[in-house]
C-alpha cells in the first residue's frame, strides 16, 4: 500500500510541534532511548500510521532483512496472543468501535512488536505512529491534559500547561488518513501487530 505522499510533511509538523513542547519541558521530560514505558500496551492506530509502519518495515527490509523479519515474527506472534479476545475482526485486524469499552482492558502488558527486547528500541522509529510521536509532553484530550506517569514529577498544573503540545495537524491527518483507507480498500482503526503481520 502506497503511503501518502503528504504524509512527511504530516510528520514534520508533529515532530516540530513535539520537539517545541519538548524544550519547553525541560528536565521534567524523562523521555529518552531505551524507555519502554510507552511501548506496553497497544493502543489504535489509523490506516494512515499503519501504512507508515508497513513502508517503514518495507525499508528495514532493504537495509536489515534480518532485524525486519525478527519485527515481522514478533508481529506474528503479538497477533497469535491477541486474536482470542480481539475487540473487533481478527481476520483483518479491524477494531470493533462498538467495542471500544472492551479495549481498554485489552492487552495491557503487550508490548509492541516493533520495540526490540534486546535493545528496548523502535525499530521502525522514524515511521511510528502519530500517537507515538505525541507521547511524553503533555497532551490536551477530551479527558483533559494527560502527561506520561513517569514525567512531570513534582510540577505544578500550571507548569505542565506551559509545556503543553500545541498542534495544528488534524485536518491534514484526516485527509491522510481518508485516502490511506481508500488506496488500502479499508477503513477502522487496527492495531500495530496487524498492520506488520503480513
Amino acid at each position: 500500500m502506497a503511503l501518502p505522499a503528504r504524509d512527511a510533511h504530516l510528520v514534520q509538523i508533529v515532530d516540530a510541534a513535539i520537539a517545541d513542547a519538548a524544550r519547553r519541558s525541560g528536565a521534567w521530560l524523562k523521555c529518552a532511548p531505551a524507555c519502554t514505558q510507552c511501548c506496553i500496551g497497544v493502543f489504535p492506530i489509523s490506516q494512515l500510521d499503519a501504512a507508515r509502519l508497513r513502508d517503514g518495515l518495507a525499508a528495514l527490509d532493504s537495509t536489515d532483512p534480518e532485524r525486519a523479519s525478527a519485527l515481522r515474527q514478533r508481529a506474528r506472534q503479538s497477533v497469535a496472543r491477541l486474536t482470542p479476545d480481539f475487540p473487533g475482526d481478527p481476520r483483518t485486524g479491524l477494531l470493533d468501535e462498538d467495542r471500544a469499552a472492551d479495549f481498554d482492558s485489552f492487552a495491557n502488558d503487550e508490548p509492541c512488536p516493533v520495540l526490540d527486547p534486546a535493545t528496548g528500541l523502535c525499530d521502525l522509529y522514524a515511521a511510528r505512529p502519530i500517537t507515538c510521536r505525541v507521547f511524553g509532553p503533555p497532551l490536551r484530550t477530551e479527558d483533559g491534559l494527560g502527561v506520561c506517569e513517569l514525567c512531570f514529577h513534582g510540577a505544578t498544573h500550571e507548569e505542565i500547561a506551559a509545556c503543553e503540545v500545541h498542534l495544528d495537524s488534524d485536518s491534514l491527518e484526516s485527509s491522510l488518513t481518508a485516502e490511506a483507507e481508500q488506496t488500502a480498500g479499508r477503513s477502522g482503526n487496527t492495531i500495530v501487530a496487524w498492520a506488520l503481520a503480513r
